[in-house]
């Protein structure tokens, strides 16, 4: 791979699937690695309710592995590690810290790279109907954690509760064009030929107006990463042997391929 975008790990939460993306990452093979937001749960953190273990190790470890390898690695910071944003300008040992970075594809295009709370302002509606919101994808994260245990016994393959409910959700759909039409038009304002993104923990990858708009997704409900392959292809890969999209050059139409369990 020439790059892959991961975002939305919320590493330290006891909703991370911490041993499926070490497991991820160990398997890679590619130039640069882009850290898009929420990677650490600081908030989580903060709250002294932290789950760090043996899986969280790994996560770190196979990180360091890639650098060793050679993978450049760039940090851009979202709400839930918001402080280290505090260090973006920095060449740090491993890795580089960005508020935000443009990213060229191989035929030439530049991608805008924002975790994308940001957009927050324009998309959210706060007071108590964001904060009920809040709570309850709490719940139903929990329900998808408890849902896929179940599938686990039974030899099932992982499923997102979170996602399917939301997708039934009128609501959830319109905030979730209201994003993607917030970040792509910051593209079009920095003259970019599209974004790549995370936070609203929303797996997508597609051409709008004649832009790319592609989401990485997260490490809680999708289990799932964007990357650019050799040939400069544009992949959404999802964990769990789902269906991987893949984005030709700009010559070519989307088109799905199947991935291999």
């Amino acid at each position: 791979m020439r790059a892959v975008f991961i975002s939305d790990v919320h590493l330290g939460s006891k909703h991370c699937h911490a041993e499926e993306l070490a497991a991820f990452l160990s398997g890679l093979n590619c130039a640069r690695i882009y850290l898009v937001g929420d990677i650490v749960d600081l908030w989580w953190l903060s709250q002294r309710r932290a789950v760090w273990g043996a899986a969280q190790h790994r996560v770190v470890e196979a990180l360091h592995a890639l650098a060793k390898r050679g993978t450049e690695i760039i940090y851009v910071p979202g709400n839930h590690d918001r402080p280290i944003r505090r260090f973006c300008g920095l060449m740090l040992p491993q890795m580089s810290v960005r508020r935000r970075v443009i990213h060229t594809l191989l035929d030439g295009r530049r991608l805008l790279v924002t975790h994308g709370d940001d957009y927050d302002a324009l998309t959210h509606f706060g007071g108590f109907q964001e904060a009920f919101g809040d709570w309850l994808y709490y719940v139903i994260l929990s329900g998808n954690r408890a849902t896929n245990l179940i599938r686990r016994k039974l030899g099932l393959r992982y499923w997102s509760l979170a996602d399917f409910l939301k997708r039934q959700s009128g609501a959830a759909e319109r905030y979730i064009e209201r994003f993607v039409r917030a970040g792509l038009d910051d593209a079009r304002r920095r003259g970019l030929d599209g974004i790549v993104c995370g936070h609203i923990h929303r797996a997508d990858l597609r051409v709008v107006d004649g832009l790319v708009y592609a989401n990485d997704g997260d490490w809680v409900e999708s289990l799932s990463a964007v990357a650019e392959d050799a040939d400069g292809n544009l992949r959404l890969l999802v964990d769990s042997g789902r269906e991987a999209v893949l984005l030709q050059s700009r010559r070519s139409p989307l088109r799905l391929v199947s991935r291999a369990a």
